[in-house]
């Protein structure tokens, strides 16, 4: 099963677009989205070709696809309007008796991680930053951003094939890293 994992859409129909785009390139089964899906939020430049109603109705139309959860700009509000459950802060996925805990990284993330089976995956958003880290008895892995990279990050989105993760740039379309788990 191959899995997109992708966060920080922050409204932008643009990226949402090129999102929809890689799904399909990518012949992705699921779309794992980790929060920030349709507001920019105070701390944040307007992304580009900001249109939440437009990003909204973009994935309304891949609900049966998608595991999301809820970010720090996400909340009941876009969950009316929405035809996926978005509001949980987590969301546990088994792999070959492995756990990846699913959160945005707002409230969890590597400096205050959940309680959890050592071995385990953290997979964040938030920070805008792709990275890896191996931690005390946990992985921690941040998808990066699809519309407001930071840190001079790239606009970004990872796949997942149950063993390996990869970082895409998703205007160049270019592979910036590869992480291999140990199931």
């Amino acid at each position: 099963m191959k899995w997109i994992i992708a966060s920080d859409l922050h409204g932008s129909a643009y990226y949402c677009k090129k999102l929809l785009e890689k799904i399909q390139e990518e012949k992705a089964d699921r779309v794992l989205l980790l929060g920030d899906l349709l507001y920019h939020g105070p701390r944040n430049d307007l992304p580009k070709e900001y249109n939440p109603k437009e990003v909204l109705s973009m994935l309304n139309g891949i609900a049966e696809k998608l595991v999301c959860v809820r970010g720090n700009c996400d909340g009941e509000v876009d969950q009316m309007v929405l035809d996926f459950p978005m509001m949980a802060d987590y969301a546990v996925l088994d792999f070959g008796g492995k756990a990846i805990y699913a959160t945005h990284g707002h409230i969890y993330n590597d400096k205050n991680p959940l309680k959890f089976a050592k071995g385990s995956i953290l997979l964040c958003g938030h920070f805008h930053v792709p990275c890896v880290k191996e931690l005390d008895g946990f992985t921690y892995i941040n998808d990066g951003s699809l519309s407001l990279p930071k840190e001079n990050s790239w606009h970004s989105y990872m796949t997942f094939d149950g063993t390996t993760f990869t970082w895409y740039d998703i205007e160049s379309g270019e592979k910036k890293m590869e992480y291999t788990f140990k199931f």
